[in-house]
């Protein structure tokens, strides 16, 4: 098995570093008032959950019917993906609610978040370069579904460092070094497969357990605890569109 070309290295960095990026939309935290970000993340949220289903049913899972079949193998991966995440944000939210913080001074809590953040980001690089493996296309769907997924989720991590007690600014750099731990995991899965070749469908099988738990398990739920039918029909909208964004890009393959 050949080493991932030249081209294969220099889209999935792009990328892994495009998204990274997104950890500033901490700075939208810092620059916005609170009633309107009220208003965008719900909406935001939505349209993370059509990207991250809509690249899990329209792209990943027919690449792995047709490049070999979805295999009982491949399905454990998916399934071992899914309770990884599962103890992975207990033990996070386990620590959260026995050590929150009741003053304003520096809590350990800083210290889980930014280990569970960074073994996410560490899986999201990992996905994109798994993505960039098989094709351009599915590279660019994916990066798409990671990055509208992770704004709303660096908005929330930024927010708990500072309830912890970090001031804003340090958190925000605390989280943008966070975020980098995806472009280790994207360099991590080109060396493997230079080295041993074939990870790309494990990759991809780890791809879609991971949005299909995030969107079940993380975002769907936030969608429900609004009240407002104005705002449910914005979120139904917000899906639609994910969804949408993701069977347009059908189209680049």
């Amino acid at each position: 098995m050949l080493a991932a070309s030249a081209s294969v290295w220099g889209a999935t960095i792009l990328a892994v570093l495009a998204v990274s990026a997104i950890a500033f939309a901490g700075i939208v935290v810092l620059v916005l008032q609170d009633k309107l970000l009220r208003r965008i993340v719900p909406i935001l949220v939505a349209f993370a959950v059509g990207a991250l289903l809509g690249d899990t049913l329209f792209h990943l899972l027919p690449e792995l019917a047709e490049d070999g079949g979805i295999t009982v193998g491949l399905s454990w991966v998916m399934a071992v993906s899914i309770l990884f995440l599962y103890v992975l944000e207990k033990f996070i939210h386990l620590h959260h609610q026995l050590n929150a913080p009741e003053h304003r001074h520096v809590h350990p809590v800083v210290l889980t978040n930014l280990l569970g953040d960074g073994v996410h980001n560490f899986i999201d690089g990992a996905i994109i370069a798994g993505s960039f493996l098989v094709s351009p296309s599915l590279g660019i769907a994916t990066t798409i579904a990671v990055a509208l997924h992770e704004i709303p989720q660096e908005m929330g991590d930024l927010g708990i460092l500072v309830h912890a007690g970090l001031s804003p600014k340090r958190a925000l750099v605390y989280n943008v070094a966070s975020a980098m731990t995806a472009l280790l995991g994207a360099v991590i899965a080109l060396l493997l497969d230079g080295a041993i070749g074939g990870v790309e469908r494990p990759l991809l099988a780890i791809s879609a357990g991971a949005f299909i738990y995030i969107a079940g398990a993380d975002l769907i739920p936030e969608l429900h605890k609004g009240t407002s039918i104005r705002i449910g029909i914005l979120q139904f909208f917000g899906i639609a569109g994910g969804f949408a964004v993701m069977a347009a890009l059908l189209g680049l393959e």
